[in-house]
């Protein structure tokens, strides 16, 4: 067990900044806003980590084999060298979320595969049925992690790559996502890689698995690898959310997003998710639409 303190020089929201770098499942995370506790695989083994808010210090517990390597990536997951000064965000609309959110770290895992499972599950269906989707494959092939916290690993690349099509249909995937899957548990030692590349051959790589489109893209890139400029093209809802959030405007395509977005280049990653705290939603015209229609 090692046992460590970060001290706080600035605001720091534990809950808002982990929330998007880690997975959203309650087996693998456990999120509030004095305390979070999660496992995962390092080079030198398993680990959890629970990481406890004390006034202006982050008390640290990891434990298991990967402990050590678990700690010493630990400030780049909590965003600890992200420093929200850098981004300008004028005096108006986004200003004041700025300021409202002044603890909000963007962090990045250095964990591609991790990163990858969950947005695949996501694709082309909506976020309930993803969510179920992804807790029913850790409970079926995951593994318990360091510790008495009930907590379970993310699922190996190793296991998934030997399962068929036949054997992930069980857990509500159809055959389009689950060759994905296999696919990228094949390659995973090869996409662990990006990590250490320059962003555009990081996307390079990425992109080159058939199946992983835009969407998929930006959303790794940004939990794994640290893109700040990242922006997911490709959802039904963020083109409609950001315009109404930017231009009251109740309809917007990826282009007209990206236009609204531009100003903050190149930290559009911090952009879009302060929008995504402020819990706006644009107006909704007719028929229900499905939550996610997202291709890749």
């Amino acid at each position: 067990m090692i046992e460590t303190t970060f001290t706080l020089s600035r605001p720091y929201d534990l809950r808002r900044s982990l929330r998007f770098v880690l997975p959203k499942s309650t087996q693998l995370v456990r999120l509030d806003d004095q305390e979070c506790s999660f496992a995962h695989e390092t080079s030198t083994g398993a680990a959890t980590v629970v990481v406890r808010r004390d006034q202006d210090q982050l008390l640290v517990t990891a434990m298991g084999p990967g402990a050590e390597a678990a700690v010493q990536a630990l400030p780049g997951t909590l965003g600890l060298d992200d420093d929200p000064s850098d981004f300008v965000a004028g005096d108006g609309f986004m200003g004041g979320l700025h300021r409202r959110h002044r603890g909000l770290r963007l962090g990045h895992t250095g964990r591609v595969f991790d990163a990858v499972l969950p947005v695949v599950i996501g694709q082309r269906v909506t976020t309930d049925e993803a969510n179920a989707s992804y807790r029913r494959l850790v409970a079926a092939t995951a593994e318990p992690a360091p510790g008495d916290l009930g907590l379970f690993l993310p699922p190996r690349p190793e296991r998934l790559a030997t399962m068929s099509y036949e054997d992930l249909h069980p857990f509500g995937l159809e055959r389009g996502r689950a060759q994905i899957i296999i696919e990228l548990a094949r390659r995973a030692r090869r996409l662990e890689e990006i990590v250490g590349m320059n962003r555009h051959d990081a996307i390079r790589r990425l992109s080159a698995v058939k199946g992983i489109g835009p969407w998929t893209t930006a959303q790794v890139m940004a939990t794994a690898w640290g893109d700040r400029d990242a922006v997911p093209t490709g959802d039904f809802h963020l083109p409609n959310i950001v315009a109404w959030a930017l231009a009251h405007e109740p309809r917007a395509d990826d282009e007209r997003m990206l236009e609204l977005l531009e100003p903050y280049r190149p930290l559009r990653r911090r952009a879009y998710v302060l929008i995504k705290l402020s819990g706006i939603h644009a107006p909704r015209y007719g028929a229900r639409t499905p939550k996610s229609t997202i291709s890749g």
